[in-house]
């Protein structure tokens, strides 16, 4: 990909790094809570009103995966009531998540630019509306469903591609990564919540539709506390240490910058394999783990006309819940630690999630039909080892992208992500499966077969992840030093294809190349 940024050199090993010395350790701490000290002054905003801000846009994204994860629990009562095939199941999800991305762009231009607090209330009060007329469309109109659960798009575009710059712009150093991995804890937590939640409330119900009627009046809360909690801080203010606002360009331009961002780009290619691997097992790890059931002998059918009865979504749920917390507590942990020793240790700590997950989740998926608890016991360190990434990522985009163009790229690593991850592979998933049954005589055994053979190229996909981020382990110091010297005054805007920095010589100032002084 060509850059117009010119590299410097840099000899450090990849895997290692010197340690620091006490008094740089000393003199980093200082300066972290000398930082932490101007937010109130710069932002306005009081530490614990800050805390209570994350707390609101925590419950808004953990309710967004409650509501995406729903459908997912409900899964065979769906298929069963519309008289659909797995490839059209997997279009449930599959039309969701394009329209979720193709969305995202344009919420991202508006939230770079206007007040972020009400683009959220509108997205999501239009979301909440939409999700509960989903909850009463007739079986004849499988279509319908589908385009409501497009329209859903619109309340999670406007949230997910705006909540992270807000936090970005409430913290500084350690305490944003901290606050970025507990609003990252509501992505499992709430998908595990979404399975357990439509399985029980489907349970107490008797009718699956009820599971898609709790999360729109969860939504109106959500909106109220919007409203009445979270206030709009300056953009990039904490980081440039001024009122003054950054200098915005245009959308091409970000564009452009953001293309030549070489830690951004390949971070962006690694958490796609991610959303590849979790899209795939979110729409159908409860179906595999309920087939194998059914194939194993261990769980009878159920008849036309009642729910089916499974424990496997409440299972999966709170498995997802506690892999969540664990993986993305651990992620944030591991990485601070690490980074004392070597700065690399982010994008190091995402590939060895993902490459450490493929031969777990691939045991899982070729012991399901011998044994379910060792099926259980896999998923559990696979999912684990795969949320390490959630938070880590965030942190990642938000150091190496300048104020201006966080939403901007917050959205397109959301386009990327999801256009070549979890937008298509719970269809390829589908159809692959559907494929594989076409020769086959229609049997239980068939059925799960062919979901176990389609979903062991989850394995295969999150190896090619790992290598990304191992790539971007090259470049994120230089991608991370020179947005800081950006934000500080130091460095403009690249013309005619080198960045330049002002240095004072004898008396006047001049300018020299960025790569003779960032060694």
């Amino acid at each position: 990909m060509a850059s117009p940024w010119l590299p410097y050199a840099d000899t450090a090993p990849i895997l290692s790094q010197p340690d620091d010395t006490e008094d740089e350790e000393r003199l980093q701490a200082k300066q972290e809570r000398e930082e932490e000290a101007d937010v109130q002054t710069i932002t306005g905003i009081g530490s614990g009103h800050a805390v209570r801000i994350v707390g609101v846009l925590c419950f808004v994204n953990l309710l967004n995966y409650m509501d995406r994860f729903t459908v997912a629990g409900v899964l065979p009562d769906i298929e069963k009531f519309f008289k659909i095939g797995d490839s059209k199941s997997g279009l449930i999800q599959t039309v969701f998540i394009c329209s979720y991305m193709v969305l995202a762009p344009i919420f991202g231009y508006l939230g770079d630019r206007y007040n972020r607090k009400y683009l959220m209330c509108i997205g999501i009060t239009f979301w909440s509306g939409v999700t509960l007329g989903s909850s009463f469309i007739p079986r004849e109109y499988f279509g319908l469903l589908l385009l409501t659960r497009g329209l859903v798009g619109v309340g999670e575009a406007s949230y997910s591609t705006i909540a992270p710059t807000i936090i970005a712009d409430l913290f500084v150093g350690d305490r944003r990564s901290r606050m970025l991995s507990i609003f990252y804890f509501a992505i499992p937590v709430g998908s595990g919540l979404g399975y357990i939640v439509a399985s029980q409330v489907k349970t107490l119900a008797g009718d699956w539709h009820w599971a898609l009627r709790v999360t729109p009046g969860l939504g109106l809360l959500a909106v109220l506390l919007l409203v009445f909690v979270v206030r709009e801080p300056p953009r990039g203010a904490v980081e440039t240490h001024s009122e003054v606002p950054l200098q915005y360009t245009s959308w091409i331009t970000d564009l452009r910058a953001l293309s030549s961002n070489r830690s951004f780009v390949l971070s962006s290619l690694g958490f796609t394999a991610v959303a590849f691997v979790t899209g795939s097992l979110a729409l159908w790890a409860p179906a595999f783990l309920y087939r194998s059931r059914l194939a194993n002998g261990s769980l009878p059918p159920c008849s036309s006309g009642e729910v089916c009865s499974t424990s496997d979504s409440l299972i999966f749920g709170i498995i997802t819940c506690i892999t969540g917390v664990l993986g993305v507590g651990s992620g944030v942990e591991i990485s601070r630690r690490l980074q004392r020793r070597n700065p690399r240790a982010d994008p190091l700590v995402c590939a060895a999630g993902l490459l450490g997950s493929a031969p777990f989740l691939f045991l899982a998926v070729v012991c399901a039909q011998g044994s379910i608890v060792a099926t259980y016991v896999f998923i559990f360190i696979g999912e684990t080892l795969l949320s390490l990434n959630w938070a880590i990522v965030a942190d990642m985009l938000l150091y190496v992208v300048i104020p201006t163009r966080r939403s901007t790229a917050e959205a397109f690593q959301i386009l990327l992500s999801h256009l070549l991850g979890d937008a298509g592979s719970p269809a390829l998933i589908g159809m692959i499966s559907d494929r594989i049954q076409h020769n086959r005589p229609p049997s239980f055994l068939s059925q799960f077969r062919s979901l176990e053979y389609a979903l062991m190229a989850c394995a295969f996909v999150g190896v090619i992840g790992g290598g990304f981020f191992l790539a971007t382990a090259c470049f994120i110091e230089t991608d991370r030093k020179r947005t800081e010297l950006y934000v500080q005054g130091q460095l403009n805007e690249p013309s005619g294809g080198e960045d330049r920095i002002v240095v004072p010589q004898q008396g006047r100032s001049t300018k020299v190349p960025v790569s003779s002084v960032l060694i």
